[in-house]
């Protein structure tokens, strides 16, 4: 097979397929070829599925060659994220405390991904139980970005991004309690969409119930698109599951955005970002102008930084879910994540409902915020790369493990759906992330605004160059 299918969008790949130009098969092989074959520099993949997948991808082509009606995403390669259930797989969420631990059934994304046709190659890497949005873990190690080897792709779905980055699948499934889907595509280049809470369903339970999603990362957000299409809706093993029907987001990602209402913050209010980060935003808040939109700059979106109510939520999940780890085998859980749970959970009642109060009264703000604007668009991050094993960038020091990261966790907290798209490239070279934030529900108007902003950018702009 040409290595020039490697980039090719997972819509183009899907109709290679469905005309029988390209086999299931070979471009399982290749996935695969390429996955193994980038290990030891990318490190993306906890686990490589081969002989699940080829024989996956022969049922595939099999529907092909028969004329068989075909799945949204057939015989298309995806990946899982190592905090998701694949059954009868390792599931460790990336840490040493749960490398014994096999999941008994498949996540519901994971199995209507299988159904619509797609083609699971492996596992991939995440910090430990996502607590980390930079790619590394005690368990599986440091995972780096095509980009620069030197830098982290970000995380915590960290593997997931560096595999589409690479062109080793299409598309992805990564998991977002606080940034993890929309972090790493900041960093690599990607887009990624996390809808509104409860869209895609979550099962087994998050360790971070209130604030865990599950979603897509591709090379634009057309494909991401299509892979949210193919597993987001309801499902009743999921007590926060959205039982409305699912937005038409692959018309959306076709549609003009003329006439939108968008808010442009390069702040929040708190938030403290590089020029060059700045700038490139800058620069999309134009480019969304000459499209038509009606932009205005909003300096402060928030009150008061949500940091610590993210953080009394999130930490807490994670360490009442490690506790025993924490107080018997701490030695075996990364000294950083070990440090911030401790704190979270020696929350007071009265302190930790304190802040769930808070919390609702924030989404109710940003309920009224959103009857002024349909989007809201940021940064995704303050910086456009970082280390690979550093945790906090030089300079927001006084941040602790996620805080840094500024633009994300708020729309967590209030479950609104937002995504990842590339902005642009640094001085240095390196990808500058744009989010894009809906009302509630209206995953359509986030992806419709991201697909016309990556129409204006050239062919490729977003490809990490060829080593």
């Amino acid at each position: 097979m040409s290595a020039d299918l490697d980039f090719l969008s997972a819509h183009a790949l899907r109709a290679l397929v469905a005309r029988r130009e390209v086999s299931p098969v070979e471009l399982t092989r290749r996935a695969l070829d390429r996955a193994g074959a980038t290990q030891d520099t990318l490190n993306a993949f906890c686990v490589i599925m081969e002989e699940e997948a080829l024989a996956a991808a022969r049922i595939a082509e099999d529907a092909v060659m028969k004329g068989a009606p075909l799945g949204l995403i057939h015989g298309l390669p995806f990946s899982a994220k190592d905090l998701m259930a694949v059954k009868g797989v390792r599931y460790a969420s990336g840490s040493r405390a749960m490398a014994g631990n096999v999941a008994e059934v498949d996540a519901p994304a994971v199995e209507r991904a299988k159904a619509a046709g797609g083609i699971l190659i492996g596992k991939t890497t995440t910090s430990e139980f996502g607590c980390k949005p930079i790619g590394d873990s005690p368990l599986t190690g440091i995972t780096r970005n095509p980009w620069n080897l030197a830098m982290t792709p970000g995380g915590s779905s960290a593997g997931a991004a560096a595999s589409v980055a690479a062109g080793i699948t299409p598309f992805a499934l990564g998991t977002d309690g606080g940034g993890s889907i929309r972090i790493p595509c900041a960093f690599s280049g990607l887009s990624g969409l996390k809808g509104h809470f409860g869209r895609v369903p979550v099962w087994p339970t998050s360790a971070t119930p209130t604030l865990g999603h599950v979603g897509p990362i591709a090379r634009s957000m057309a494909d991401a698109a299509l892979l949210f299409s193919a597993v987001a809706g309801h499902d009743r093993r999921d007590p926060f599951g959205v039982a409305g029907p699912v937005p038409d987001v692959l018309g959306a990602a076709q549609a003009s955005v003329a006439g939108m209402r968008i808010a442009y913050s390069p702040t929040f209010g708190y938030a403290r970002s590089a020029p060059e980060v700045v700038e490139a935003t800058d620069r999309a808040a134009r480019t969304f102008e000459a499209l038509g939109c009606h932009v205005e700059l909003v300096e402060q979106v928030f009150d008061t930084d949500p940091a610590d109510l993210w953080t009394a939520e999130f930490y807490a999940g994670v360490g009442t879910r490690l506790r025993s780890v924490l107080e018997t085998q701490r030695e075996l859980l990364d000294p950083a994540v070990a440090d911030i749970l401790m704190p979270a959970l020696s929350q007071e009642m009265k302190s930790y409902h304190a802040s769930v109060f808070a919390r609702y009264a924030l989404r109710e703000k940003m309920r009224l915020f959103f009857d002024r604007y349909d989007l809201l668009i940021s940064p995704v991050l303050p910086v456009s790369a970082l280390e690979a094993g550093r945790n906090i960038p030089e300079g927001l020091e006084d941040r602790n493990l996620v805080s840094w990261v500024f633009y994300t966790y708020p729309f967590n907290l209030t479950g609104q759906p937002a995504g990842a798209v590339c902005a642009g490239l640094s001085p240095q070279g390196m990808p500058i992330g744009l989010q894009i934030v809906g009302r509630a529900y209206c995953e359509d108007d986030v992806v419709r605004a991201a697909a016309a902003f990556e129409r204006t950018q050239a062919p490729g702009y977003n490809r990490p160059p060829t080593p």
